[in-house]
C-alpha cells in the first residue's frame, strides 16, 4: 500500500504563484488598457482640431468669396446705372439712377469695411490697392452727376469709355486678385489640414506599433505563465490521482480486513463461544438431574437461573455472530442470508421486509455477494433508525452479466445532496470499487429509493 503525504507547502506556493499572476495580469492588462486610452483620446483631440480647423478655413473661405462676389456685382451694377444715368434724357427718371448708384456705392463700402476686418498679411497690400481705386473710382464719378441733359448727351459717351470702363476693369481685375489670394490661403489652410493628418497618422502609427509590442508582450507572458500553471496543475492532479487510487486501495484493503476479522469472529463466536456455552448448558442439565427434588430445592432453582441465563448467552452470542457475518451466507448462498436478514429485521424492529429475488445466481463472486448483503445490512437499519417507514421492498434481479439490486421504503425521506451520512458514503464505497454504480432517489415525504448495479462478467 502506498503512503500518501500532506503536502503542506503547496498552499503557500500556490498562494504566491496566484497572487504574481493576479499582479502580473493586472498590470499588463491596465497598463495596455491605459495605452488604448490614451490612443483614442488623442485621437479625438486631433480629429477635433483637424474638424474645427477645416470648419474654420471653410468658413472663412467661404466669408470672403461672398464679399468679393457681392463686391463684384456692385461694382458692374454701380458702372450700369451711371451708364443708365448718362443716358437718361428724363431728369426724374435720372434722378432714380443716380439713388440706386448712392445705394450701390453704400453697399461697396460696407462690404470694404468687412472685409478689411478679416484681412490678412499677404493680401493686404494688394487689398489697398483695391480700396484706393475703388475710392478714386467713386471720385471720378462725382463730377459727371453734377451734369444736365445737355452735358451728359454730349459728354456721356466719351466719359463711359476713358473714365467709367477703364477705372471698373481695373477694380475688378483687383478683386480677381484678393480672389486667387483668397484661394492661395484656402489651399494652405488644405495643406495644414493635411499636415495635421499626416502628424495624426505618424503619432497614430506609432501608438499602434507600441501598443502591439505591449499586447504582444502580455500575451507572450501570459501564455507563458498560463502554460507553467497548466503544467503545476497536471502535476497536482497527478498528484490527487494518484492519492486517491491510494486511499482507495488502502480503502478496499479495510473493507477486506474488516469482512476477513468479521468472518475470524464470527466464527470464534459460533465454534468456540457458542460450544463452550452449549457444553455449560448440558453440564448444567446433567448436574439438575442428580439432585433430588426433595431434598435441594434451592440449589435445583439456581441451576435453572442459571442455564437461563447461559441460554440468553447462547442467543446473544448467536445474535452476534450472525450480524458480523451469518454462516448461511457462506454455506447456503446470498438469497438465504437476505431472506433471514428481513426475517430478524421484521421480527425485531416491526417493520415489513419483503425480498424478492428473480433468477439470481449461487455461483455469485463472494465480493458481491458481501457488498449486497452489507448493503441491505446497511439500508435496514438506516430505515430503522431515520425512516419511520411501515414496510421495505428489496428486489435482487439478475440479468444477464448484470446485477440489479433496488430497496424501496415508503418512510418519511431526505435530501440526498444534503443529507448524505456515512452509511451512504459506505454502501456507494463499495459498488465503486468493484465498478458498479450506485444511486440514491429521496424527497422529502416520498420515501427513499436505493438502486445498485453490478457487473458480474
Amino acid at each position: 500500500m502506498i503512503p500518501v503525504q500532506p503536502n503542506t507547502d503547496a498552499p503557500a506556493r500556490h498562494s504566491g504563484t496566484g497572487g504574481q499572476t493576479r499582479r502580473f495580469l493586472l498590470l499588463g492588462f491596465g497598463g495596455l488598457l491605459l495605452l488604448l486610452a490614451f490612443t483614442g483620446l488623442d485621437a479625438l483631440s486631433v480629429l477635433t482640431r483637424i474638424q474645427s480647423s477645416n470648419a474654420r478655413i471653410r468658413e472663412d473661405y467661404v466669408n470672403r468669396d461672398r464679399i468679393l462676389q457681392q463686391l463684384r456685382s456692385d461694382i458692374y451694377l454701380s458702372g450700369t446705372y451711371v451708364r443708365d444715368f448718362l443716358l437718361e434724357p428724363d431728369p426724374a427718371r435720372a434722378d432714380l439712377h443716380r439713388e440706386e448708384f448712392d445705394a450701390a456705392r453704400a453697399r461697396i463700402q460696407s462690404m470694404l469695411a468687412a472685409y478689411d476686418r478679416i484681412l490678412r498679411g499677404e493680401e493686404r497690400d494688394t487689398f489697398k490697392r483695391f480700396s484706393r481705386e475703388v475710392v478714386e473710382y467713386f471720385d471720378s464719378l462725382r463730377p459727371a452727376f453734377r451734369w444736365n441733359a445737355n452735358q451728359r448727351r454730349t459728354l456721356g459717351y466719351a466719359f463711359m469709355t476713358t473714365s467709367l470702363l477703364p477705372r471698373r476693369q481695373t477694380i475688378v481685375r483687383l478683386a480677381d486678385q484678393i480672389g486667387q489670394v483668397n484661394q492661395r490661403q484656402l489651399e494652405a489652410g488644405n495643406r495644414q489640414v493635411s499636415d495635421l493628418f499626416s502628424s495624426f497618422r505618424k503619432s497614430l502609427v506609432l501608438l499602434l506599433i507600441i501598443t502591439f509590442i505591449g499586447g504582444f508582450v502580455l500575451a507572450m507572458g501570459s501564455i507563458y505563465r498560463i502554460l507553467r500553471l497548466e503544467s503545476e496543475a497536471a502535476v497536482r492532479f497527478d498528484e490527487i490521482v494518484q492519492a486517491r487510487a491510494a486511499l482507495r486501495e488502502l480503502s478496499a484493503r479495510l473493507v477486506e480486513v474488516q469482512e476477513s476479522e468479521r468472518r475470524a469472529l464470527a466464527r470464534e463466536l459460533h465454534d468456540e463461544v457458542g460450544q463452550s456455552l452449549s457444553a455449560l448448558l448440558l453440564s448444567l442439565g446433567n448436574l439438575a438431574a442428580y439432585l433430588s427434588p426433595e431434598d435441594n430445592s434451592a440449589a435445583r432453582d439456581q441451576l435453572h437461573e442459571i442455564r437461563r441465563l447461559g441460554e440468553r448467552t447462547v442467543a446473544v452470542v448467536r445474535d452476534m455472530s450472525l450480524l458480523l457475518r451469518p454462516p448461511m451466507l457462506d454455506d447456503l448462498g446470498l438469497l438465504p442470508a437476505l431472506q433471514w436478514q428481513a426475517r430478524e429485521v421484521s421480527r425485531t424492529k416491526n417493520l415489513l421486509v419483503e425480498v424478492h429475488a428473480e433468477s439470481v445466481s449461487e455461483d455469485l463472486p463472494d465480493e458481491h455477494k458481501t457488498c449486497i448483503y452489507r448493503i441491505v445490512q446497511e439500508a435496514l437499519f438506516n430505515v430503522t433508525r431515520h425512516a419511520r417507514a411501515g414496510s421495505v421492498r428489496i428486489d435482487l434481479v439478475q440479468k444477464k452479466q448484470n446485477l440489479l439490486l433496488t430497496i424501496q421504503d415508503d418512510g418519511k425521506g431526505f435530501v440526498p445532496e444534503r443529507d448524505k451520512g456515512v452509511g451512504l458514503l459506505g454502501m456507494e464505497e463499495r459498488v465503486k470499487r468493484l465498478g458498479g454504480t450506485f444511486r440514491v432517489t429521496s424527497a422529502p415525504g416520498k420515501g427513499a429509493l436505493i438502486e445498485v448495479e453490478l457487473s458480474v462478467a
